[in-house]
């Protein structure tokens, strides 16, 4: 026969039986604080991710066509995407440069860089609030013969601390939506340039194929004339189609005169620069001497996109040009 348990063994049963539901109360206590304890480290490195990662893209465009706007992009001297007070759109003052500080690390590919010294409390760069130096770096790298990587990148550094500050990517995107304006001003004049160029050959081809057409008709005509002679009332009908070219050859000539002065234009003096693109900070291909005629291949509010008798396309004020005398 089993004994009965004793009070202390009976107590001492049900404290085993009480550690089971308490070691798993803790243990679910300690996944819960686990738990907690990574939503802010996540948090953390979805912030990180969103500070100095820059901005990469793929741009439609040749290295050199890239390289040309990016360069007068570099030279336009300012910073846009972020600015030293409320009151101001971007950051002025801006320089380009062959190298900074900066960005001291070593890039591979074609690189240039816009700097601001003694710019003062940047916005949109992390924890920012000294006295420091501004720089953007540009690096393009081509990727075969149409398409060229674009990679962007903004930082800012104290003066005194030497502390790198990341940019939260306003600056990278600002300063890429200026070149990607740049660049379809570019890619419309192409456009507006391959229009021009085929109407042309159309227009000389159909005017090529009106001179011979008017040989064997006056041929045809003096015939129709000689037997107008003979067959009496009908002479006057084969004369009418001979007195009605007249008018329709003046009225072409006149419409042709009336379309160059309309497509042409003669640079006024004392000459005028011919812009790679249609702003003032863009760089200069050539400057035009007074009287050169130039063809229109675009037309803007301010910018005329034109065509040189040399195959020269460039932009031009449309102040700068006047109508042919």
């Amino acid at each position: 026969m089993r004994k009965p348990k004793s009070e202390r063994q009976q107590l001492a049963g049900c404290s085993q039986q009480s550690l089971i539901p308490s070691w798993w109360l803790r243990k679910a206590v300690l996944v819960l604080v686990c738990a907690l304890a990574a939503l802010p480290l996540a948090g953390r490195e979805k912030d990180a991710i969103q500070w100095g990662m820059g901005l990469i893209v793929n741009v439609p465009f040749p290295e050199s066509e890239v390289a040309q706007v990016v360069h007068d992009v570099a030279q336009n001297g300012i910073i846009r995407g972020t600015k030293e007070y409320n009151k101001d759109e971007y950051v002025t003052g801006a320089a380009a440069v062959g190298s900074t500080r900066v960005f001291p690390e070593k890039a591979e590919g074609q690189v240039f860089y816009k700097v601001r010294l003694k710019a003062l409390d940047p916005r949109n760069f992390r924890d920012s609030g000294d006295v420091g130096t501004l720089a953007v770096r540009y690096l393009l790298q081509p990727q075969g013969d149409k398409n060229t990587v674009l990679r962007i990148d903004a930082r800012f550094v104290e003066d005194f601390r030497k502390v790198p500050h990341a940019s939260n990517g306003s600056v990278e995107s600002a300063e890429y939506k200026d070149i990607h304006d740049r660049l379809d001003a570019i890619e419309s004049m192409k456009a507006a340039t391959a229009e021009a160029k085929q109407e042309k050959e159309e227009y000389l081809a159909r005017k090529q194929g009106l001179a011979p057409a008017n040989v064997p008709e006056s041929s045809s005509l003096s015939a129709n004339n000689d037997s107008a002679v003979q067959a009496g009332d009908n002479a006057g009908m084969a004369a009418a189609p001979l007195n009605a070219d007249r008018p329709v050859v003046q009225t072409l000539e006149e419409h042709v005169k009336d379309l160059r002065r309309q497509v042409e234009r003669t640079v006024k003096s004392p000459g005028a620069p011919l812009k790679s693109a249609p702003f003032n900070t863009a760089s200069t291909l050539q400057t035009l001497v007074a009287g050169t005629q130039v063809l229109i291949v675009v037309s803007t509010p301010y910018w005329l996109g034109i065509e040189t008798h040399d195959g020269q396309h460039g932009w031009m004020l449309r102040d700068d040009l006047e109508l042919l005398p």
